[in-house]
């Protein structure tokens, strides 16, 4: 590490632009990254605000933190782009791969472990298509973080036993927002173009042939079944297309395609939930910075009481309304945590405003009270 006195530790913005802010008394530079010791001379908050808009004019990303009780403003190189080959990102994605045309195998009927390869070469439409849905979306956000000028990671699936082999898929942003439009058009390109994909995928998926249960199983009297909700997006575009749900038939179901656009509308929705760092928090923080907030608030609330209602009056199994209480449980925690506040914190104007409400509208016809119900 080299270290400097009071002098400029590289090519960042000139001292004098600094000192009125923050009064450096030490600078150090650290392979790329610039160090600033000092002392500020206005609330962090409003300091750094500023301070970002000098630092980014150069190709920094700054932030302030504390080193050994002494205040340091360390300032980044922006990103520009993917640096070198994202090792994580591609066994995660391979390791997703797997996690899906072994989950989808059993939407086939197919034994993984008696026949891995005619468990690939069956599942793997059911894996194309929860990748699809979900890699879509993420990369929705990518894209518009890069027109942004936001520091984004590409996305990470994250591949768990599931039903469906997953838990999804994250960006990881490492920048701050500069405005309420980037935070707007990032928060709300995942859902939208997702939407896309999954509205897609389900059409594809509604015209292929469904599945059919092997004879024994149908009449074996210890089989579990497991039934899933349909939101009234899907329940259009089955009507739409003239297409069947099988719902009256326990031996048949949808191709497992459409349960990849299933998935999508499902996530859709989840990341619709006006809270913290989901994609519903951004947009409604964008759209709405004074009610935010409150709105947040009652969000635990709704799902806590979505899932009493739907196991003391419905009557529904725990494991029904379960996934109610999990999410409610995240919600606690992202309004805890807070939603993103870009440096500029100017309204938005009315085209996007409209955008977002039209957005929470779809995401409306992405709910369904059950999700999943097993009976056996």
């Amino acid at each position: 590490m080299q270290r400097d006195e009071v002098g400029a530790p590289g090519d960042g913005p000139p001292l004098e632009a600094i000192t009125p802010l923050f009064d450096v008394y030490e600078t150090a530079l650290e392979g790329e990254t610039l160090v600033y010791y000092g002392t500020p001379r206005a609330a962090p908050e409003p300091m750094m605000d500023r301070l970002w808009r000098l630092f980014r004019e150069e190709g920094y990303e700054p932030r302030l933190t504390v080193r050994h009780g002494e205040y340091v403003i360390v300032a980044e190189p922006v990103s520009e782009g993917i640096d070198g080959i994202p090792w994580t990102n591609l066994l995660l994605f391979v390791a997703t791969i797997l996690s899906t045309l072994f989950a989808g195998a059993s939407w086939y009927y197919v034994d993984p472990f008696g026949d891995p390869l005619g468990a690939v070469a069956t599942a793997w439409p059911f894996t194309v298509a929860i990748l699809t849905v979900l890699g879509i979306h993420e990369m929705g956000h990518y894209v518009m973080s890069r027109y942004h000028g936001v520091d984004a990671s590409l996305p990470y699936f994250l591949p768990v036993p599931t039903l469906i082999g997953t838990m999804g898929a994250v960006i990881s942003i490492k920048s701050r927002m500069p405005d309420r439009k980037a935070l707007f058009d990032i928060g709300v390109a995942g859902p939208l173009a997702g939407l896309v994909a999954t509205v897609i995928v389900t059409v594809v998926g509604l015209h292929l042939e469904p599945v059919t249960a092997p004879t024994e199983l149908v009449a074996d009297p210890d089989a579990i079944t497991i039934s899933l909700g349909y939101p009234p997006l899907l329940e259009f575009l089955a009507w739409a297309f003239d297409q069947p749900l099988y719902r009256d038939d326990p031996a048949t179901v949808v191709n497992p395609v459409v349960i990849g656009g299933w998935v999508g509308m499902f996530v859709t929705f989840l990341n619709l939930i006006p809270v913290g760092q989901l994609d519903g928090g951004h947009i409604l923080r964008a759209m709405t910075r004074e009610y935010q907030e409150t709105i947040a608030s009652v969000v635990p609330g709704v799902l806590f009481a979505l899932a009493g209602y739907l196991y003391y009056v419905a009557g529904y199994g725990f494991h029904s309304v379960f996934v109610w209480l999990l999410w409610g449980a995240f919600a606690l925690f992202f309004v805890r945590v807070g939603p993103a506040n870009p440096v500029d914190d100017t309204r938005l104007g009315r085209g996007r405003v409209a955008l977002g409400l039209v957005t929470f509208v779809l995401g409306a016809l992405c709910f369904m009270p059950v999700p999943i119900a097993i009976v056996g």
